[in-house]
């Protein structure tokens, strides 16, 4: 979390891929603020092997 907002680390993030159908975030935000950074445009393959990379060492356990 940010100073005085949410901030979402574009790195960790995967729009929710591999836990549900669409981002939580976009899906609960009551006012629609959640912009699509220009940087970080990535594909439903990208965002799923972030996934797996992310939560690998869970999956090792």
């Amino acid at each position: 979390m940010g100073e005085s907002i949410y901030e979402i680390d574009p790195h960790k993030c995967t729009e929710c891929i591999g836990h549900f159908d669409e981002p939580q975030c976009v899906a609960l935000c009551p006012v629609a603020c959640i912009p699509i950074h220009p940087e970080f445009v990535e594909s439903r393959e990208q965002l799923m092997r972030k996934y797996h990379r992310l939560t690998a060492h869970k999956q090792d356990v």
